[in-house]
């Protein structure tokens, strides 16, 4: 017994001696990489070629962690759709920059996205100078971006992803029914096609129907841009999508005309210095070079970033909580820059595909002021849908991409019944007493009854009104015209453009000279908001979040997304204005 308190004790000292040699080690480190960031500040030399990666995740503003490479997260794999537009103007215009070398490969984003930085590619050429393209894997978005190159390599054991889009969503109500868990759905739309994954085990006929029109509009997009590039037909590009090109030898790329050649690494480096006409190659990063950029002291254009899911408040777990649109926070933002006097217009850079109706109502309203005070135009990134739209319909003016998901105006209300869970599956029993009829509504003790499932049909009935209304307002319509083309459909930008939902076809900057047109301004600066969060927050946010939050994705897997969703709906936003969530195109 003595040997055993011993070794108990042994133990208990060895564990705290450790904790404390960690604790100082982990103090150690970090004041290291606060040294090494506050250190670290980019150099930009005469020759420098900006360098775009891509690979990883391209989100509308990434967020930055000095600790991320520390901490194995995977934000270091993502870079800002921001920065590396900034980061083009500024090899444009500035004297040490020679060119663009576009590293290609395992890009993860919406082609709204890649089609912006392709346009800004392409306006980078009237500089004169160079852009090299190099993969030794090329996904079919970042071969989308890397064919606007002056020269396009791969590596002679490489591999280019060519194969068209398709989309194939989840269902999952038969593994629902198998935990006795039944959907409770209210909606109006016929295209309304969110709560479809909960209640089918395929796509409704209406749904296919739209899918099928706004990937295939997407997909002409895309081959329009590569057959003006690469000089191949249309007709051709279908051919390699139909044949499986992307297991094609890397030589057959060269002979089908989607490279130029093939090259190894160092090949590609040995071009790199003749272009650049330096003896050693200079590259330099996006995010780098972005802080170049400078900004005169003129009067401002706000560029306000609002991406992610609408929600009407932060969850309180920290799970979900990635490219959220807060809408009191979003509220409380635009009442700012309405009264912020060197603010002279306000860009509204919209990426969602919507989430809470009555979130979306109140930033609805939060614009109709702002507008009263100055300009607002919107920018629509990947999807700018259901709530999305609803936030940008009452804009002065909506510049879309040709392949933005927009639209998908419709509204429901998605409730769980659990009852067969707790009841069949776990075995409780409820029973109930009662004053009034409706006192026990939202048991769960059992499904909806026909007065109840007829009292949220009306309110849903009376969200998707004030929705059309709003639509009617903003775009100068009726609403029996909005509602033709509303029914929850998704449409492109292009297809938006024809039926009046957007004003102009273009980019972030197109949005932004408009907003300048407005409010008359010739010389101005343009300014991010909302501020980023500072390091130290961020690091704060992931120790707190992300390694359960990841552990739980993992654990998952494909079955992380829509169970958050699911969790999400609860209280006043059960009511939602959404795309299908997923749009699940690749």
């Amino acid at each position: 017994m003595k040997d055993f308190f011993k070794q108990v004790a042994a133990v208990i000292v060895g564990s705290l001696l450790v904790s404390v040699f960690t604790t100082f080690m982990g103090i150690v480190m970090l004041m290291a990489m606060i040294a090494s960031a506050g250190s670290n500040q980019p150099v930009l030399e005469k020759g420098s070629v900006l360098h775009l990666n891509l690979n990883g995740t391209i989100t509308e503003r990434a967020q930055e962690n000095p600790f991320a490479e520390f901490l194995g997260n995977q934000m270091l794999q993502e870079q800002g759709l921001d920065k590396i537009l900034t980061a083009i103007k500024v090899a444009k215009n500035n004297k040490d920059v020679t060119g663009i070398y576009i590293e290609g490969g395992m890009v993860g984003t919406d082609f709204a996205t890649l089609e912006e930085i392709r346009k800004a590619l392409n306006d980078f050429k009237e500089s004169g100078k160079f852009i090299l393209a190099y993969g030794e894997n090329y996904s079919q978005g970042s071969y989308y971006v890397a064919s606007a190159a002056d020269k396009v390599l791969i590596n002679p054991s490489g591999m280019l992803d060519w194969h068209g889009i398709a989309s194939q969503p989840m269902f999952y109500k038969d593994l629902l029914d198998k935990f006795g868990v039944k959907m409770q759905v209210f909606k109006v739309g016929t295209y309304k096609s969110a709560v479809e994954p909960y209640i089918c085990t395929e796509m409704s006929p209406a749904n296919r129907e739209q899918v099928k029109s706004f990937i295939n509009d997407i997909w002409n997009g895309v081959c329009t841009d590569v057959s003006a590039s690469r000089k191949i037909s249309i007709d051709t590009l279908n051919s390699y999508a139909d044949n499986y090109s992307t297991f094609k030898n890397a030589a057959e790329y060269v002979d089908m005309k989607l490279v130029d050649a093939t090259a190894y690494i160092d090949e590609v480096r040995t071009e790199l210095r003749e272009l650049s006409k330096q003896e050693k190659v200079k590259l330099i990063s996006a995010n780098d070079l972005a802080q170049f950029a400078t900004i005169e002291p003129y009067e401002s254009i706000a560029v306000y970033y609002a991406y992610g899911s609408i929600v009407g408040a932060e969850s309180e777990n920290g799970f979900g909580n990635d490219n959220q649109i807060v809408g009191p926070k979003v509220v409380e933002d635009l009442d700012k820059l309405m009264n912020d006097e060197t603010i002279k217009a306000v860009v509204l850079r919209i990426n969602s595909g919507g989430g809470s109706a009555y979130a979306s109502e109140q930033m609805w309203r939060a614009i109709q002021l702002l507008k009263e005070k100055k300009p607002v135009v919107v920018s629509m990134g990947g999807m700018a849908a259901s709530g999305g739209y609803y936030m940008s319909c009452g804009a002065d003016y909506i510049v879309a991409e040709p392949t933005t998901l927009t639209g998908s105006i419709g509204i429901f209300g998605m409730i769980p019944d659990v009852s067969g869970l707790l009841t069949n599956k776990i075995g409780l029993h409820f029973d109930v007493v009662k004053t009034n009829e409706a006192s026990d509504f939202g048991t769960m003790a059992r499904g909806f009854n026909a007065g109840e499932s007829a009292a949220m049909q009306q309110y849903v009935n009376r969200g998707y009104d004030l929705f059309l209304k709003r639509v009617a307002e903003g775009r100068g319509m009726t609403t029996a015209a909005v509602d033709s083309i509303a029914q929850g459909r998704v449409w492109t930008g292009r297809q938006a453009l024809n039926l009046k939902l957007v004003d102009k076809l273009g980019t972030l900057d197109d949005a932004i000279a408009e907003a300048a047109k407005r409010a008359k301004l010739e010389n101005y600066s343009v300014i991010n908001t909302p501020d980023a969060p500072l390091w130290y927050e961020q690091l704060s946010n992931t120790l707190k979040t992300n390694y359960l939050e990841n552990k739980v994705r993992t654990a998952l897997g494909i079955y992380y997304e829509p169970l958050l969703f699911v969790n999400s709906l609860e209280g006043r936003d059960c009511l939602q204005a959404r795309i299908p969530f997923e749009p699940n195109l690749n």
